[in-house]
């Protein structure tokens, strides 16, 4: 899966501090979101979408490796 965290953190010029203590995680856990090591919580992604006003969809997209049953 992919996400396009830093692409709206850039569009309103935040920081991942700025947005961890926004959704209420460590920077470090953003980090980690943004890198794609970590995959969020439902709650989180949803979080993440009201603070950017957009869909969880646009934020997180799967890739063709990610097979669907």
């Amino acid at each position: 899966m992919k996400n396009l965290i830093k692409v709206e953190r850039a569009k309103k010029n935040w920081t991942q501090e700025y947005l961890a203590n926004k959704i209420g995680v460590s920077r470090q856990s953003m980090n980690a979101i943004e890198a794609g090591k970590f995959i969020p919580s439902t709650l989180l992604a949803l979080k993440m979408a009201k603070v950017f006003g957009t869909s969880v969809e646009s934020i997180f997209q799967l890739e063709k490796s990610d097979t669907l049953l």
